[in-house]
């Protein structure tokens, strides 16, 4: 949903938009952003609301500051926050106006509720900002040494992300473990390496997966990291529902646990299964035929499909008549066949294309290049020998001006020079004779 130059690069310059690398003011480029449809809407002074919504490292931390001074800010605008403990941190506005008064009721929940909500000091300057870009360009060698520190005092966890203060006071670090970690001795090592405040947060590892970010399967950006917020459980009955197989492969996201999409489509599937019949008793159906056996559910469709075991034939029957043969078996009674009841598929009109392909061999393609081949070849050498035979008439052929030093020579001989005799007939010429020879002619 980003601006179009989002994506614009020239010479290593960041990409252009609303100047924070590639993120756009009205929301869509940062991570759980949130679109504010009402950022066109011209508010009047009453209606004006005095808490923003700021996100800090490109939306992986979202918090709600109240603008007491009444500062003119606006959506995109990166401002200095009160930290609560030491220092100031920078983060960008996204959002602004009624809205947050709807995100904050979606979020300040529980103990967040009565929490209380720190200050916009202003507006940020050139200098403040050139500190946080330092401050960002020390976290990624900041993580590394640091994950190397927790390995030489034999921690186990995993240091997922690292962000430092804009004013580069403290650093936050994020880790993922599987029990509780005694990190005291690694807290002294980490503030006498890197003089500053540190603190550590433990995340479970879809908090981890949505800080990092990344592509899923689907080809789209981490759900965690541009839009869902809260994480609920996922486990294998939502994918035995949707009669998907139990592959931990593919059923597993990035961040090694469940995909969070199986949840998506799940009431669907399960309003569609109250009107399927119970599975234990629909598993066969008795015929005089013999006894059918089920194969397949579609769920959304309403289709269940059965075979007998001396047969290879498949009969899809719509759920109504599978309760039907149901309630008969119950009775003790058997229907005839399943053919009746079977669903037949509409067979959609094909269009027939001659196979031109098949029809041709390869020994005919290959005759055919050799005797194009042989072509090419032969009238290659008739052109090189027409071109040696020009040559050679040209070298053999006499200069004009020798000719006429013959004929000069000729002339002081005493002989006259031949003239060239003129085919064309003269004006008034011909066969004709003159009316005194034709009396001449006649005597």
């Amino acid at each position: 949903m980003g601006c179009a130059g989002c994506g614009l690069k020239i010479k290593g310059v960041v990409p252009t938009g609303c100047g924070d690398k590639g993120h756009c003011s009205t929301g869509g480029c940062s991570k759980l952003e949130v679109y504010d449809w009402l950022s066109d809407v011209a508010a009047t002074h009453f209606d004006q609301h005095d808490i923003h919504e700021v996100s800090f490292k490109g939306g992986a931390r979202k918090e709600f500051f109240r603008n007491e001074k009444h500062h003119d800010i606006v959506t995109g605008d990166f401002v200095l926050v009160e930290t609560g403990s030491i220092g100031y941190d920078i983060g960008r506005v996204s959002l602004s106006g009624e809205l947050v008064n709807l995100q904050m009721k979606k979020k300040l929940t529980g103990k967040n509720k009565n929490a209380e909500t720190r200050k916009i000091i202003r507006k940020a300057n050139e200098g403040e900002m050139n500190k946080l870009e330092e401050a960002r360009s020390r976290e990624k060698e900041t993580m590394l040494r640091a994950r190397v520190m927790a390995r030489d005092l034999g921690l186990d966890m995993k240091l997922g992300d690292v962000e430092f203060q804009a004013d580069l006071r403290k650093a936050t670090f994020y880790y993922t473990a599987e029990g509780r970690v005694d990190f005291r001795e690694l807290i002294k090592v980490l503030a006498k390496e890197f003089k500053v405040k540190i603190e550590m947060r433990q995340i479970g590892a879809r908090q981890e997966a949505g800080r990092v970010g990344g592509i899923g399967s689907c080809g789209r950006e981490l759900c965690c990291s541009s839009w869902l917020t809260s994480f609920k459980s996922v486990n294998t009955s939502a994918a035995r529902y949707q009669n998907l197989s139990i592959n931990q492969t593919k059923l597993s996201g990035q961040c090694g646990r469940l995909k969070c999409c199986l949840n998506y489509e799940l009431d669907t599937y399960l309003d569609a299964l109250r009107h399927f019949p119970n599975e234990n008793k629909a598993k066969k159906l008795v015929t005089n035929k013999g006894t059918a056996y089920l194969v397949k559910t579609d769920v959304l469709k309403g289709i269940m499909t059965y075979t007998f075991a001396e047969t290879n034939d498949y009969y899809n029957l719509d759920i109504e008549d599978v309760k039907t043969v149901l309630a008969m078996n119950a009775k003790g009674e058997k229907p005839e066949d399943l053919t009746d009841m079977m669903i037949v598929e509409e067979v959609k009109e094909t269009h027939e294309y001659e196979d031109l392909v098949g029809q041709i061999s390869i020994e005919t393609l290959e005759k055919a290049d050799r005797k194009n081949r042989k072509g090419r070849s032969k009238n290659r050498k008739n052109r090189k020998n027409r071109s040696n035979d020009n040559r050679a008439s040209k070298e053999s052929k006499p200069p004009q001006n020798k000719q006429r030093s013959d004929n000069s020579s000729n002339a002081t001989d005493g002989s006259k020079p031949k003239k060239k005799r003129n085919n064309k007939r003269r004006k008034g010429s011909g066969n004709r004779n003159k009316p005194g020879d034709n009396t001449a002619s006649q005597n």
